[in-house]
């Protein structure tokens, strides 16, 4: 491997959150692209060679973000876009501290499902991206959200087998509605392959969510792994499935009381429109931080202005950071990078590390990225930013290097 290849040693001291603990006075030595000690600084040497950066007031280190839920940003949409914008557009989102990121595709025909997922499954070879998520195309019409319902469908045991093929093994994640006929089947069909199955887009009711749970829970058990917890997820808890009400209470009940007892992650989009800051400070007492993955959802609108963008084959309009469809005014996807999401949740009144650990290490424990994501610990990758006590970037690590800016030596 060329000096080139190989990034050199860097030493970073100051506040330090791992994403499992917060030191105050900590140490971060970074070397080969790996972490090699991220704690505090009592009882370590420190020194060496390579670059030393020292910590201004009121900085702080942090893990790298991990969005399992993307649709695209900066312009590019991951279902329809070309390579060259989607590259730049990956760059961009690890330059804002999303340095994992699993890209997702909408529910489209079956062509565009197969056409979309090569290159994407050839980014995940590369680096660039975490894998693959399906959300869909096996969900319910009555909750289709921003996506078409002409190509929902029951769940196709040969065409979820074809999508699962042509991913190549970079599928992480699928979306499907568990009241579906064939449901049942096709969560045997992808947890036999590797793929964490998502509830979402759902029209269930409590009942029907709390045995489909259960059943994903046990498949997931009795599947041989690499030891680590499993469990299934649910797409973007409260939108795309029916509201609480008191005589029906529908899947909302099932899914925050399956993650407070350990037996799924629940996504919340905390942007500030999908979802009531006091109903994401709830969702977090009732669930638990280790049980919530905080997601993006996020469109092409991502960090650009509003105007008209594409989600899918569908028309998008973003007006003052909030993307609806131009054809029924349904909420279309977010516009929020995970760094904002993470801030919006602090500011409802989760406590930071809580929001921290649901920003990084939660999600790399569904992707089985547990060590080496998501968290800095010895033998990580070196995914990190450097964030203000805004919460704002002021600088930005990935595998080791300098991406986005760079502390003070």
């Amino acid at each position: 491997m060329t000096t080139e290849d190989s990034p050199g040693r860097t030493t970073l001291s100051g506040r330090v959150h791992t994403g499992h603990a917060e030191h105050r006075d900590g140490l971060v030595v970074v070397e080969g692209g790996r972490v090699v000690h991220a704690g505090p600084r009592s009882g370590h040497p420190g020194g060496g060679p390579g670059e030393h950066h020292v910590l201004g007031p009121g900085q702080m280190v942090l893990p790298g973000l991990v969005d399992l839920h993307c649709h695209g940003g900066f312009g590019a949409d991951f279902s329809s876009s070309a390579e060259g914008p989607i590259r730049a557009t990956l760059d961009a989102f690890h330059r804002q501290g999303t340095t994992t990121l699993v890209a997702s595709l909408v529910t489209a025909s079956r062509e565009d499902l197969l056409a979309a997922e090569p290159l994407l499954a050839a980014l995940t070879r590369e680096g660039l991206v975490a894998g693959i998520h399906l959300e869909g195309p096996f969900l319910s019409t009555a909750r289709c959200g921003a996506q078409d319902p002409a190509w929902m469908r029951d769940p196709d045991p040969g065409l979820a087998a074809d999508l699962v093929a042509a991913a190549a093994g970079t599928l992480r994640t699928m979306t499907f509605a568990p009241e579906l006929p064939g449901s049942r089947e096709l969560a045997e069909l992808l947890v036999a392959h590797g793929v964490v199955p998502s509830l979402g887009h759902t029209d269930a009711d409590t009942e029907t969510v709390d045995t489909a749970l259960h059943h994903l829970q046990e498949l997931l058990q009795r599947t041989p792994g690499d030891g680590a917890p499993r469990s299934p997820t649910v797409t973007h808890l409260f939108n795309a499935m029916p509201a609480i009400h008191h005589r029906s209470p529908g899947p909302v009940p099932a899914c925050l009381r399956a993650a407070a007892q350990g037996r799924a992650v629940v996504e919340l989009i905390a942007d500030g429109t999908h979802l009531d800051p006091g109903i994401v400070r709830w969702a977090f007492e009732l669930a638990g931080a280790d049980s919530i993955a905080l997601v993006t959802d996020g469109m092409a609108a991502t960090g650009l202005t509003d105007g008209t963008y594409t989600l899918g084959a569908a028309e998008v309009r973003v007006q003052d950071g909030v993307a609806t469809l131009v054809s029924n005014g349904s909420i279309a996807g977010g516009t929020a990078t995970m760094l904002e999401v993470l801030r919006r949740t602090v500011a409802a009144g989760v406590p930071l590390g809580e929001a921290l650990r649901s920003a990084t290490v939660v999600p790399a424990r569904v992707l089985g990225l547990a060590g080496e994501a998501g968290s800095l610990a010895t033998g990580a990758l070196a995914d990190l930013l450097v964030v203000g006590e805004d919460l704002r970037p002021a600088a930005v690590m990935r595998r080791g290097r300098w991406i986005s800016g760079a502390p003070p030596r």
